[in-house]
């Protein structure tokens, strides 16, 4: 498990990277033949966590719902979002995942409902979840890297 959180903390230092070389204004934009855009990709994988490790465990997610509920499956980007909520995306992106392997070591994902993704998967545990969303990281990652080349023409 401790593996599979440190390519999770790699996948997302470099997300932050990626985020940090760009303006707000970048970060926002939607190109053409995209629904969606840099910071929602950022915010889904951080909200896509949440869901996956804490509500289908009925546990309590660590981060408020108004961090989580714009960047959900099925959701796209409804509003500009300012320099100040990536600054607390960013935090997210970090504190999350310190906080999910306390959770993890300390046992508190006992009551865990299955759940099939769209790529056809059945997550059984909080243990397949977290193999799960190190794929699912990676995935939005590199669609920002796609939405990245196409914003800046490189």
């Amino acid at each position: 498990m401790e593996y599979l959180l440190n390519v999770t903390r790699k996948t997302r230092e470099n997300f932050i990277t990626l985020v940090e070389s760009l303006t707000v204004e970048e970060l926002n934009e939607i190109p053409a033949g995209f629904n969606n855009n840099i910071i929602w990709n950022f915010g889904h994988i951080i909200a896509s966590q949440q869901g996956l490790c804490y509500r289908l465990a009925n546990v309590k997610p660590v981060i408020d719902k108004r961090y989580i509920l714009p960047y959900t499956k099925g959701t796209k980007p409804e509003s500009f979002v300012s320099a100040d909520e990536v600054d607390i995306l960013k935090g997210f992106m970090r504190s999350t995942i310190d906080q999910l392997e306390e959770d993890l070591k300390q046992g508190k994902f006992t009551d865990y409902h299955a759940f099939t993704t769209d790529y056809g998967v059945t997550v059984k545990s909080e243990a397949e979840a977290v193999q799960f969303f190190v794929v699912h990281d990676a995935l939005h990652y590199g669609m920002a890297s796609s939405i990245k080349k196409v914003i800046t023409n490189k």
